[in-house]
């Protein structure tokens, strides 16, 4: 039975090799090597040029993002996202760390740099016309960024690298580019300066180097790795982007902490508030915000419920089951809004 059994195995085993063998010979000829060295080299420099069509793609990138920001359109927000070029000078600044070029370095960074200055202030003229006080959810959104987004940035930045080094998955930039969303943050920043903001402006500021950051250190590790450079090369450049990450860490873990927390209050009140207390039986929940300051949690909620059917003493005695679950100081804001029931009867008529 042992000698059957090892007959089998070993029949498998030629089986198996030959047919992996026969798809090798097979699927040669759909192996795809990296581009060579001189049609990628020639490809970023093209991208990496302050031409008119980069301007002029720049301009009207900007000029959708500013709009569909201000209009809380997130699908304009995306079109934006797909035109814009600046992810051409980003990879080229990638590609030039891992290949120690300085000169394709300066003039990547140049084009990158005007194109950062043209946007944001297309973003302070076009909220000054249009006059907007209300910043939307696509705003606030991009004022606080955390470690999910620079990881985020790390996978696109490799993506965008080796994508430009395959010809046959080109069309997967535009995909990278909405991913990774380098246009939305500088309008915003743009906003925040308009509106003399500095959370919002400091906040799209802290989100655009963490993309610009992230997806200059992936790419020049994906381009090292298809061995375009070498790391003596690019150890330098290396070196830097890996000190600006490590900076840019802190604040980022920092702010998603306070997300998590938020998160974590935010679904302890509400279960609260809808199954541990009968304060807002008879109340319609509009909105539960929470914020940290400190050590201390503030959480706001807004209802709309009868008049005088919510009393202070009950907003107290809810504040202090709050601090029992959460463990730490609450300070409870709850915003009445009297429910007033109106009723037409028709009138009969004999």
């Amino acid at each position: 039975m042992r000698i059957l059994i090892e007959k089998i195995r070993l029949w498998g085993s030629q089986q198996f090799d030959q047919l992996l063998q026969k798809n090798r010979a097979e699927w040669k000829w759909l192996a795809e090597k990296p581009a060579p060295l001189s049609s990628l080299n020639r490809n970023l420099w093209r991208g990496a040029v302050p031409s008119v069509n980069f301007y002029s793609l720049l301009f009207l990138s900007g000029v959708i993002a500013a709009l569909g920001l201000l209009a809380n359109s997130a699908a304009t927000i995306i079109g934006a996202m797909i035109i814009a070029p600046l992810m051409g000078p980003i990879i080229a600044i990638a590609y030039s760390v891992s290949m120690g070029n300085r000169l394709l370095l300066r003039r990547s960074s140049f084009t990158l740099f005007t194109g950062v200055v043209l946007t944001v202030a297309i973003a302070i003229i076009i909220t000054w016309l249009v006059g907007l006080q209300n910043l939307g959810s696509e705003v606030t959104a991009r004022v606080r960024p955390t470690l999910m987004d620079l990881g985020v940035a790390l996978a696109a930045g490799g993506a965008g690298a080796f994508a430009k080094s395959r010809k046959s998955i080109a069309d997967a930039l535009p995909g990278v580019a909405i991913a990774v969303a380098l246009v939305p943050p500088l309008s915003v920043i743009g906003i925040g300066l308009a509106r003399a903001s500095s959370e919002v402006s400091i906040g799209a500021t802290l989100l655009f180097l963490t993309n610009l950051i992230g997806i200059i250190f992936s790419g020049a590790i994906v381009f090292l790795w298809q061995r375009y450079g070498s790391i003596t090369k690019a150890k330098h450049g290396l070196t830097l982007t890996i000190l600006l990450l490590v900076f840019l860490a802190l604040p980022l873990g920092f702010s998603l902490q306070n997300l998590l927390v938020k998160e974590q209050v935010h679904n302890t009140v509400w279960s609260i508030v809808h199954t541990k207390t009968l304060t807002f039986a008879n109340s319609d929940v509009h909105e539960l915000r929470v914020n940290v300051q400190k050590t201390i949690l503030v959480v706001n909620l807004e209802v709309t419920a009868p008049a005088n059917s919510i009393s202070p003493k009950q907003i107290k005695e809810v504040q202090k089951l709050l601090q029992q679950e959460l463990k730490k100081p609450v300070i409870f804001k709850v915003r009445v809004i009297p429910a007033n029931e109106f009723e037409a009867q028709p009138e009969l008529y004999d």
